[in-house]
């Protein structure tokens, strides 16, 4: 269109006879702007980036703060299996009642002041894994009687890292969870491990 009008002025100018000065250079503005009007780029419309979904997560009923933040922190670390994560927290009951500063036992104390039995957890029991939680709560300037530091120990472990990947393995029984939580933990009692673990089990949903 713009093109046509540029032709239609030029065709105007050239036949027209006796114009003034005046008038042709109003032509030659026109014819400019004519110009002008069809080099500039069409402005291009701007998308925006589609947001990446949500990570969803196991949650259940009735946790106590120190087992939510437990679930999660497995979770984080690529542990999703409904079964595997259920196994896990199954056995930490059994042997803490997420409670991260209880001496074998049940008495309550800081991690110093056990000098006998297991402590913590998941009742770190030999002086090479009790003496280890201490150390790696120097190296990471915290306290060997909180959860937080303990979760973060437990991950450097080498009785840990031996059976990580089968609890990273997806879709396998109880049993099979199991067997790696006895290598990781060497109870003496099994406890209430198995019932623990299926009532995580039934009382999981993923928000």
């Amino acid at each position: 269109m713009l093109r046509k009008v540029g032709l239609s002025l030029l065709t105007t100018a050239t036949i027209l006879t006796g114009v003034s000065g005046d008038a042709i250079a109003r032509l030659q503005e026109a014819l400019d702007s004519v110009k002008i009007a069809q080099q500039v780029d069409p402005v291009e419309e701007q998308t925006e980036s589609p947001e990446p979904p949500e990570k969803s997560y196991w949650t259940a009923t009735g946790l106590s703060q120190n087992e939510a933040k437990t679930l999660k922190f497995f979770q984080d670390q690529g542990i999703t299996d409904r079964m595997a994560l259920a196994v896990l927290m199954g056995n930490i009951k059994q042997e803490s009642m997420f409670v991260p500063n209880i001496c074998e036992g049940g008495a309550r104390m800081n991690y110093e002041r056990c000098h006998r039995g297991g402590y913590g957890l998941i009742q770190w029991t030999t002086s090479f894994r009790y003496w280890g939680l201490g150390n790696h709560a120097k190296h990471i300037n915290g306290s060997p009687s909180s959860l937080d530091t303990q979760l973060s120990y437990l991950l450097t472990e080498r009785e840990f890292k031996e059976i990580e990947y089968k609890f990273r393995t997806e879709s396998q029984s109880l049993s099979y969870y199991m067997k790696a939580a006895y290598y990781w933990l060497g109870w003496g009692i099994y406890g209430n491990r198995g019932h623990y673990s299926q009532t995580y089990y039934d009382s999981m949903t993923k928000i």
